[in-house]
């Protein structure tokens, strides 16, 4: 019975993760408050893990959603073979930003990883950063501005830099890794979609590297898998991969007509809520 409730439990928590994750509204936010209600048998040492690794499913829909604009070779059905392969080279070029704009944060992210987990990762922090950057979205969508650059071929490197320099600040819990980059892309001109595709792009890496790094660190720290933890992570990982497509579907659509300020307002909503939950549990049921 632990484990259909468990299965259960990682079946939501691929939900969450799968919105909130392409959605510039903070996963870790809407993590803290799951974890509230969503008690899994778990050893807090997987819970660690699992929190983090479940994003591939979420990185895999991206790669699926955009393989063409992603595989920087095609084939050439010509006489010679039909296997031939050439570079994309305007392909090529958008891995090239993409590396630049994963440095920082890859850096960092490596020495500061534990440090900022034991630091940072608490409903007091998340909430003062999803109020933070929710008012952000809402001062920057309020300023008049014409985007210079509509067309993920026409990032610079330096616009890429810049980018990864916000991407940098969503090592914090609460900011939000896309809701930075998106930030950061509007700062630096891009329109928003293209400041939102980019965002999904930089995610593959960067993603892909933090999951890779706490499944070693649980490996590494005697951490075996049981059935049940097996089961869970596979089920959180492809609820998120589909619900991830959804999302990602939405966010494209929507900012084609509408600005970041909804979302905005409901960071600022969710960061009172998660102050509110803090405080109920710090100084009343105690």
């Amino acid at each position: 019975m632990d484990l259909f409730f468990d299965l259960l439990r990682s079946l939501i928590y691929g939900v969450i993760e799968g919105i909130t994750e392409w959605l510039p509204i903070s996963s870790t936010g809407h993590m803290i408050l799951a974890e509230q209600v969503l008690k899994f048998s778990f050893s807090a040492e997987f819970m660690e893990m699992f929190r983090v690794v479940i994003q591939l499913g979420a990185i895999l829909a991206v790669v699926v959603m955009y393989f063409k604009k992603l595989w920087p070779f095609c084939v050439d059905n010509g006489r010679d073979s039909g296997l031939a392969k050439h570079v994309r080279w305007p392909v090529m070029r958008l891995w090239f930003k993409i590396i630049v704009a994963c440095l920082p944060a890859a850096v960092l992210g490596l020495a500061l990883d534990d440090w900022i987990d034991a630091h940072f990762y608490n409903s007091v922090v998340v909430a003062v950063m999803l109020i933070v950057y929710g008012i952000a979205f809402i001062l920057i969508e309020r300023r008049p501005r014409v985007p210079t650059t509509t067309k993920l071929s026409r990032i610079t490197y330096r616009q890429a830099l810049i980018v990864g320099a916000w991407q940098v600040l969503a090592l914090i819990p609460g900011t939000s890794r896309s809701g930075s980059t998106i930030i950061g892309g509007l700062l630096c001109g891009m329109s928003r979609a293209c400041a939102s595709q980019f965002t999904f792009f930089l995610a593959i890496p960067v993603m892909a590297g933090a999951s890779g790094l706490k499944l070693v660190k649980f490996l590494a720290g005697g951490g075996v898998f049981t059935v049940g933890e097996i089961g869970a992570l596979l089920v959180g990982c492809i609820v998120a991969f589909v619900v991830s497509i959804l999302a990602i579907r939405f966010l494209m659509d929507y900012v084609k007509k509408h600005t970041f300020t909804a979302f905005g307002w409901y960071r600022i909503a969710l960061g009172i809520v998660v102050l509110g939950v803090w405080a109920l549990q710090t100084f009343v049921l105690v």
